[in-house]
């Protein structure tokens, strides 16, 4: 290499390192000894933690999360089920459908003292010295006898029992559904995230989650019969076995009733594991080494319920590479898809998903860049979670489904969902679309800020973490264009993963890679309930040329896309950004020109521009024809023109 060639580079690294947004994050590292008992379903557990308050604060007190006291009766989590199912939702007054969580409903209430969940915190030490906590049901806070300063690490020490309830909510045992023994997940003392917010200690109510990242030890002493799968690699496969073991090795487990199950967990904020006598494990070994695998039970020794996980197992080997390429490499040397839980729930390296569904394994996989990765503050911002892991979903699903009717074209199922897909607008998005329209006409929309916790009802949430924050990505796309947008994600998780980002941290991005002014859309989409409305408001003939005025009937302004097609087979586009945008979108096709106008003022209600075309030469004009922009009235959007047996008109 030349030494210009190395300056280069020098000067090239530090400008890319310089250019890495600062927020200061704090550390953990933890390590565990877990000796389970699957008689009585308890465990125990000796906690050794370093914590590094790489904040410029001095700490006084410390959280820790203590989730599974959340399972007993008449918690918040309990009284909050029950509260919203007083709520009904559709139908006529008295006639709709209680508002509750299905999976937990008023179950907690009911649940027997060897069926309720517990974390009880026996001891804490902070560098030896005993320290005085307080448990607040699913929250132990912690008074400091010695502070913490800035940017000195503390080791904690813990002893604490555990008792695993009966699967209500994420975690559980004993699941009917799937048969599956043991689903541990929020399963230990784990300290709550400090940041520039300052803590965040939040009961678990319902969701969701926030943590910090550091290196996870973790040994589970379990019955010898129990296979294991979740967050981590596994150290001492050799003598677990069980499909974990290097190939051509002997596995030669030690004696004794119990194995230790020693895993190793790199840079994550969280740790699951799931142990069933009956998982059967799939292994899947990608080009550089990296592994998937698939633990499921088969209770029913049902033989398409093989075939099925078989297929989860290759559909992930043939995404990979499209979900890197489209969101940013995945750092991890493995990724597990664990059959339990009560639906789909993401964990760091892993998921808890209770079916062989596609849809629901490439969602969850999905958070390990959104929730993983990124890491956003769930609480705050649930749908920069959920709603950029449903948009990258429909996307991964569409790459599937081409990718396998390419190969399989004669597949009548699979033309179907493809040709399905490409029929909707907006592509792979209609779903989120609709839900979102039902939402506004519904009259339980919420704003997008709201505590993901403190959301009226819980169909509030839903719609708006995981349709609205799926269509805020669609949007994005129409406001800068969608090539634009696909950069915008890349750069977004080059610059901010690993250092939980907030809505303006994402929006800052995207201004910076489109050159264009975003925070009046951050604004009305997400802390306001405005919405979208225009219209075409009239047409008519001046001096040869067309005049064509809009109609502004929402209050959320946008920029427009006006498509206008003439008798002699010609289309144009009729451009006209939103004046706060200050700049425009790149052409997004080249195969019809456009033109672009003066901006729009938002606070003008009406808009005319004209074209170079007489009004007969016009057949059909449409406003937004990718249907990207969340108009509630597509009425009044799409005009079409008949011109046989009416004399030209003149004038206005």
């Amino acid at each position: 290499m030349s030494r210009f060639a190395i300056l280069f580079v020098a000067v090239f690294s530090a400008q890319a390192l310089f250019s890495q947004p600062s927020r200061w994050q704090q550390r953990v590292k933890y390590q565990m000894d877990i000796d389970m008992n699957v008689e009585n379903n308890r465990f125990t557990g000796k906690q050794h933690l370093d914590y590094t308050n790489n904040s410029p604060d001095t700490l006084y007190q410390v959280f820790y999360h203590l989730y599974w006291n959340a399972f007993q009766p008449n918690s918040m989590m309990d009284s909050r089920s029950r509260e919203l199912g007083k709520v009904l939702i559709g139908g006529r007054r008295g006639e709709g459908q209680p508002d509750w969580d299905t999976r937990i409903r008023d179950r907690i209430l009911n649940l027997k003292p060897d069926e309720i969940g517990y974390e009880k915190v026996l001891s804490l030490k902070m560098n030896g010295v005993s320290q005085s906590f307080k448990e607040q049901e699913t929250i132990l806070q912690v008074k400091l006898g010695k502070p913490i300063p800035p940017h000195a690490t503390v080791v904690f020490t813990m002893d604490f029992e555990a008792q695993v309830p009966i699967q209500i909510r994420r975690s559980g045992r004993d699941n009917p559904q799937t048969g599956v023994r043991y689903s541990m997940s929020q399963w230990y003392p784990k300290m709550c995230e400090y940041d520039y917010e300052g803590w965040h200690p939040t009961p678990y109510v319902a969701r969701e989650f926030y943590g910090v990242w550091g290196d996870y030890d973790v040994t589970i002493a379990i019955d010898k019969n129990y296979v294991l799968g979740g967050t981590g690699y596994l150290l001492n496969a050799n003598e677990i076995g069980y499909g974990y073991e290097t190939a051509g090795t002997r596995v030669s487990r030690p004696a004794g009733e119990k194995l230790s199950w020693h895993f190793s967990a790199p840079n994550v904020h969280d740790f699951m594991w799931a142990a069933d006598p009956q998982y059967k494990h799939l292994v899947r070994n990608l080009p550089d080494g990296r592994v998937i695998n698939v633990l499921y039970k088969n209770k029913d020794n049902d033989p398409r319920m093989d075939t099925a996980w078989k297929t989860l197992a290759d559909a992930a080997v043939i995404v990979m590479p499209f979900m890197e390429k489209s969101f940013g490499k995945y750092p991890y040397r493995q990724y597990s898809f664990v059959h339990g839980g009560d639906g789909g729930m993401e964990y760091p390296m892993s998921t808890l998903i209770i079916g062989p569904s596609l849809g629901a394994a490439f969602h969850e996989w999905t958070h390990s860049w959104y929730q993983g990765m990124l890491g956003t503050n769930e609480s705050l911002y649930a749908w920069m979670d959920e709603g950029f892991t449903s948009y990258a979903t429909a996307l991964i699903e569409n790459y599937y489904y081409t990718y396998q009717l390419k190969k399989h074209p004669d597949n009548a199922g699979l033309q179907k969902i493809v040709n399905q897909e490409k029929q909707e607008l907006p592509s792979n998005h209609s779903a989120a679309y609709n839900s979102y329209f039902f939402f506004v006409k519904s009259g339980f929309q919420e704003p997008l800020s709201t505590h993901a916790d403190h959301f009226n009802t819980n169909l509030a949430y839903g719609i708006a973490s995981y349709s609205m924050g799926e269509m805020f990505l669609e949007q994005l796309g129409y406001i800068v264009g969608a090539q634009v947008r696909d950069k915008i994600l890349l750069e977004y998780y080059r610059l901010w993963r690993f250092k939980h980002p907030n809505a303006s941290d994402f929006v800052r991005v995207a201004e910076k890679v489109s050159g264009l002014q975003l925070d009046w859309f951050k604004e009305y989409w997400i802390y306001t309930t405005k919405t979208i409305d225009y219209g075409i408001d009239s047409l008519w003939e001046d001096g040869g040329k067309t005049k064509i005025r809009l109609k502004m009937i929402g209050k959320m302004p946008m920029p427009i896309d006006v498509l206008l097609q003439f008798k002699d087979g010609s289309k144009m586009i009729a451009y006209i950004p939103q004046y706060l945008m200050f700049g425009s979108k790149p052409v997004e096709d080249s195969s019809i020109p456009r033109t672009e106008y003066d901006p729009w003022k938002w606070t003008h209600p009406t808009y005319t521009f004209e074209v170079n075309h007489k009004l007969t030469d016009l057949k059909v004009m449409e406003i937004d024809p990718s249907q990207r922009m969340a108009d509630l009235d597509r009425k009044n959007n799409k005009l079409e023109l008949n011109w046989e047996g009416v004399s030209p008109p003149g004038g206005n």
